[in-house]
């Protein structure tokens, strides 16, 4: 116990040295500051990114744009002018951007974001509370990217998809964006006259970042706590009923030699509904759902002890992910998405339907409900996964939630009784989040429980922590607790789980963990260098009797400069207690006892700007009783805006003492995009690992023949890599689907 209070001592005795700003940028500063009236438009609008129509005339303009990025001290180089004005149906933005050249896009596609490309985007927060709220951007060549945004991370994953409208012009010495987006794709109250908004304008030529309300350079430029205000003279309009009707049919061969079962062809269908219940509520339905579509997993060499956590890729399960994915904190989630439709190995089991109930009830209260049924597939039973969630706004930005979630298996009296952790898994907890006006303090406090049948002790996960950060400090600490019976059938916790080389076995073993974070940031005024970046991490983790399990100390220093490129430097100390025996290699497994290890890494990223960009890293040093040493290099090329080509290969040498073995494993993932137009694209994806043993091939051409409506054509190969080269499974499927409202 005690390094855990050795370690928060530390903290607490930094925070008087840490100055805090006398000005700080409130809410109440920035709209009281930065206010833009919305002019109603008396005529139609062509979106032609010309603005001939006489309401462009005489909308007010937001201008005088603050730098953001590398610093947010001075004005960009580049002026920036947004225009917002409305009709029964639409709201609309008219951006000029000033530039000169030719604009630099990486990317055609649909939801790259506006990072890297000459682009806009635009924050909106119509409920005006800064907890949740939508980004809408817009690249110079009309490649349309949305999201959602939720209080606390506001980094878009670009999963949230809906219709909108834009069109945009190049021009020699500026382009321009006119953008529709209906009043039915956002939800909002109509008795509210002020929204929040913010404009982001990207330009890489020059490598900076612009916002027109000023953003501190340690918040992201889509921070809902920085955002002006958009005044209505009268109420906007009210949309009347909204529905979406998304039906899908699918169709291919596959053949699965694994399994021994040939080639044959399958036909499907189904169908996504959306359906406003309210202003602010939604429900989503979905009846026998396909993800055909849906791009394969990256892989990634795993060099750790415990399975690593992969990312949710399903449509269905990202929208509005936050209100049941971000209960606890990495890598400790009682609900983890990728636990339904999918088995322990990744093998897909059938979802017959799901339905989904997301939104506002009131100004501070947002509910969730979903509910997924999945089918029975090769032994394995059908399944129903039901979460709840509820978050209440308390104070100005801070927030108290809670969830239960439920997953119950349709086995037999019988099975219950051989086997009665498998009969039900149920999860609840409750967590506050306190965040200050400004953003620079967020405290945060939870409570997790499980149950399970026969289980009614050392079932719950407890974690408190703190974060503060300003334009030079950031700091984080969280302490966290979880019990040896804490099970979250419908989550992930690493390390909760410890398997056992020698005996062929997992053992479960509960532990107590201390995450520290100090970072200091410098920004030189002048130079070829625009930011230092200096961080000491420590993690500790205890056993549950409080004795030493492993210990992580990380100093990072990375700088980056003016031409986007940098590097990075880390050194990392390590000390683990391992309490089962485990293997990295094919030979003996390591024994028990106590490791104490060193590593250094060395990467350096060059200009991505160019058509050929490259990222090299190089790590090595000890590995528990050995040596290990990687590289691994990424190769890009582009040409621009229609191909990009990223040639990513790691090879990684683990070297241990007879009798424990050693290992090489390769990684080799090349991924070509081919973007034809802003409807039309093709990416293929090919990645050999021998650390899993495959070789798999991933094509898939999607056309967006209208907004929101795609076919898509996929076609997968799956080998063995060792002893020989020998195919697992193949398919060609297609999936057409057609929006209607």
């Amino acid at each position: 116990m005690g390094i855990f209070i050795r370690n928060f001592l530390c903290v607490l005795l930094l925070l008087p040295f840490i100055r805090v700003s006398a000005q700080p940028l409130d809410a109440a500063y920035l709209q009281s500051n930065f206010q833009l009236h919305i002019t109603k438009s008396t005529g139609p609008i062509t979106l032609d990114g010309e603005f001939n129509e006489p309401v462009w005339k005489e909308a007010e303009a937001a201008g005088a744009f603050h730098k953001k990025y590398p610093t947010d001290v001075g004005a960009p180089k580049k002026k920036t002018s947004v225009q917002v004005c409305y009709d029964s149906k639409f709201i609309y933005f008219a951006i000029t951007a000033f530039d000169s050249g030719k604009a630099l896009i990486q990317s055609l596609k649909r939801d790259m974001g506006h990072d890297g490309n000459d682009g806009v985007g635009i924050t909106l927060d119509p409920g005006n509370e800064k907890t949740n709220g939508f980004f809408f951007t817009i690249n110079a060549l009309n490649a349309q990217s949305d999201d959602q945004l939720k209080i606390g991370d506001e980094m878009p994953t670009w999963s949230w998809d809906s219709k909108w409208f834009s069109e945009t012009k190049i021009f020699p010495d500026r382009w321009t964006a006119e953008i529709a987006i209906p009043f039915k794709s956002i939800r909002y109250s109509a008795e509210k006259l002020t929204w929040g908004v913010n404009f982001v304008r990207s330009d890489p030529k020059s490598n900076e970042f612009s916002t027109w309300t000023p953003v501190p350079v340690n918040f992201k430029s889509m921070n809902l706590g920085f955002t002006g205000a958009l005044i209505w003279k009268e109420p906007p309009p009210q949309t009347g009923s909204n529905w979406v009707f998304l039906p899908y049919l699918t169709g291919g061969l596959s053949a699965d030699r694994e399994n021994g079962v040939g080639t044959k062809a399958t036909f499907n269908g189904g169908f996504d509904g959306k359906l406003a219940l309210t202003s602010s509520l939604n429900m989503d339905v979905s009846v026998n759902p396909d993800f055909s579509q849906v791009e394969v997993d990256q892989q990634v060499t795993n060099l750790t002890r415990f399975n690593i956590f992969l990312p949710e890729r399903r449509t269905f399960f990202l929208e509005n992910a936050d209100l049941f994915a971000d209960y606890g904190i990495p890598p400790i989630r009682p609900f983890y998405s990728r636990k339904i439709g999918l088995d322990q190995d990744g093998n897909r089991i059938p979802i017959i339907m799901g339905a989904r109930v997301t939104g506002n009830i009131s100004n501070s209260t947002r509910i969730g409900f979903m509910d997924m049924q999945t089918g029975a597939q090769d032994g394995y039973r059908p399944e129903n996964y039901m979460a709840t969630s509820v978050s209440h706004r308390v104070l100005k930005r801070s927030v108290i939630k809670a969830y239960f979630l439920n997953r119950e298996n349709f086995i037999s009296s019988a099975e219950k009784a051989a086997n009665p952790l498998n009969a039900y898994g149920r999860n609840a907890g409750t967590e506050f989040n306190y965040i200050n006006n400004t953003g620079k303090w967020n405290v945060w406090a939870a409570y997790h429980h499980s149950f399970k049948q026969n289980i009614t002790k050392d079932n719950h996960y407890m974690n408190a922590g703190f974060q503060f950060t300003n334009r030079h400090w950031g700091i984080v600490t969280d302490m966290g607790t979880v019990g040896t019976n804490y099970y979250t059938d419908m989550g992930f916790v690493a390390r909760i789980e410890n398997y056992d080389a020698l005996k062929d076995t997992v053992v479960r073993m509960g532990f107590k963990q201390l995450y520290n974070e100090m970072s200091y940031r410098l920004f030189p005024e002048k130079g070829k260098v625009v930011q230092h970046v200096m961080k000491l991490t420590t993690f500790v983790v205890l056993n549950p009797d409080y004795t030493h399990n492993e210990t992580n100390l990380e100093a990072n220093y990375n700088v980056t400069f003016r031409n986007t490129s940098g590097i990075q430097v880390m050194a990392t100390h390590n000390r683990v207690n391992m309490l089962y025996p485990t293997s990295f290699t094919s030979g003996t497994p390591l024994p028990v006892g106590v490791y104490d290890f060193q590593q250094l890494a060395v990467s350096y990223q060059t200009d991505f700007r160019k058509p050929v960009n490259v990222l090299v890293k190089l790590a090595g040093g000890e590995f528990y009783n050995g040596n290990y040493q990687s590289i691994r290099a990424v190769l890009g090329i582009r040409h621009q805006p229609h191909i990009n080509i990223a040639l990513q290969a790691e090879y990684n040498k683990i070297q241990l003492p007879n009798p424990y073995g050693s290992t090489e494993l390769i990684l080799i993932a090349p991924r070509v995009e081919w973007n034809f137009n802003t409807r039309l694209f093709w990416t293929t994806f090919i990645q050999y690992n021998t650390q899993r043993n495959n070789f798999n091939i991933n094509s898939r051409l999607q056309y967006r023949f209208r907004p929101m409506s795609d076919l898509y054509v996929v076609y997968t190969d799956n080998y063995f890599v060792t002893p020989v080269m020998t195919n697992k499974n193949r398919a060609l499927v297609f999936k057409l689907s057609y929006w209607i409202n």
